[in-house]
């Protein structure tokens, strides 16, 4: 699955060329306060780690200024959609699902499907299968942080990344292996698959939050843009309703040059720091 045009489609938010005319025009509205809300910052910083400061802190006098350009970012936000990544792994049959169906949520109605699909191709008996299922994080207090959502992170992560590892090496996601305590299960998991990363096109308000933490971040690129010591803002995001085939916007398969490259020369220009 080929790349679209990132400028016409989605907003990735490391990269200040893809924001629209309106975004920037709206960030160069506040650059001034955006400017010195950071330089303020950093000033208050290195008199901390010269432990000369004033006790109590001095709050940054421009706070409030970048907290209200932060929230009409987050607004603007809200109406656009980024490119987003999912790390995970799975079998060749559930990428030809994927691209066919699209994104579908996670819960026990998609997670029993997923299993069963997996006792049909040989992959494991139904035993096994209700056992997966009984020792999920489904089952116990993490099922209402869990359901119904599919996870994303904002920036490309390099696939060795301790963060993104986990879900790289074991079929089924945290909901499969997070509490799993059998080793036949564990190794079974992990010889299950492949490792992918996924690009989706996610529209921010399919989101209970990522629209803010957008625009926290577009606001840290654009900080950076105009010179200013701001750090990457890099956040998760879930989205709460299924997404159609188009919003898979390709899939990274371990192997692949874009796979290895990731966060290192892929996307072109893009980094991790």
């Amino acid at each position: 699955m080929q790349d679209k045009d990132e400028a016409t489609d989605w907003i990735d938010v490391w990269s200040i060329e893809t924001f629209d005319d309106e975004l920037l025009a709206e960030l160069d509205c506040r650059a001034s306060v955006i400017r010195d809300y950071f330089n303020r910052e950093e000033v208050l910083w290195a008199e901390r780690e010269q432990g000369g400061g004033d006790w109590p802190e001095p709050e940054n006098p421009h706070a409030e200024g970048f907290i209200e350009a932060r929230e009409e970012i987050g607004n603007l936000m809200k109406q656009r959609s980024i490119r987003a990544w999912h790390y995970t792994r799975l079998t060749d049959e559930e990428i030809d699902v994927l691209r066919r169906e699209g994104i579908i949520l996670s819960n026990l109605e998609s997670f029993r499907t997923r299993l069963d699909a997996q006792v049909a191709a040989g992959s494991f008996d139904s035993e096994v299968a209700d056992q997966l299922y009984a020792s999920s994080p489904f089952q116990g207090d993490q099922r209402d942080g869990r359901l119904n959502k599919f996870w994303m992170v904002s920036h490309p992560l390099p696939t060795s990344d301790h963060g993104v590892q986990p879900l790289l090496e074991s079929w089924g996601g945290e909901v499969t292996y997070f509490r799993q305590s059998s080793p036949d299960l564990k190794d079974l998991l992990v010889g299950l698959g492949q490792s992918r990363v996924i690009e989706v096109l996610v529209p921010l308000d399919v989101t209970s939050f990522g629209f803010s933490r957008a625009g926290d971040s577009v606001v840290a690129t654009y900080a950076r843009h105009i010179d200013c010591s701001a750090e990457p803002k890099i956040f998760d995001l879930y989205i709460e309703q299924a997404l159609s085939p188009e919003h898979v916007l390709a899939v990274h398969s371990k192997g692949e040059p874009n796979f290895s490259a990731l966060a290192r020369g892929y996307p072109t220009g893009f980094t991790y720091e």
